[in-house]
């Protein structure tokens, strides 16, 4: 058995849904070497989520960032509002989706369904740079 780990960053995203299955896959090239195997992706933020979800459809990330701010909007007068009015509602959204995802890996991919992708759910308006801490474990392909 194999284990890997890598601690990858990413750029600054605007408030919404968005897909970063490229950008694991691109960061872990040791998937590819795994005849079966688990990623597990933990993101080192309480302010932001990780999701996986429908990749195809663009209305999808929209929906989600619209239906999550219905859920907890920016407006309602929270206690917590010393770093900005959409830093608590940021705060509930994440927990609600978590911060981590544990994703099958068979054949060298990463084995989710046919619409399935990750996505990065930034819930602040200006988040910054977030960190993902990308643990592999799996059993070689044999040649």
């Amino acid at each position: 058995m194999n284990w890997y780990q890598r601690r990858i960053q990413l750029s600054p995203m605007p408030r919404g849904f968005h897909l970063i299955t490229t950008h694991v896959l691109k960061a872990i090239p040791e998937i590819r070497q795994l005849r079966a195997g688990v990623l597990h992706l933990f993101l080192q933020h309480t302010s932001a989520s990780l999701s996986l979800n429908e990749n195809a459809d663009p209305d999808v990330p929209r929906d989600l960032e619209m239906s999550f701010n219905r859920l907890a909007p920016d407006s309602v007068p929270y206690a917590h509002d010393i770093e900005g009015p959409d830093d608590m509602p940021a705060h509930v959204k994440s927990a609600l989706l978590g911060v981590s995802l544990t994703i099958p890996i068979s054949d060298g991919d990463l084995a989710m369904g046919t619409w399935q992708g990750i996505y990065l759910c930034e819930h602040r308006n200006r988040g910054g740079s977030r960190h993902l801490v990308a643990t592999v474990w799996g059993e070689a392909r044999t040649a």
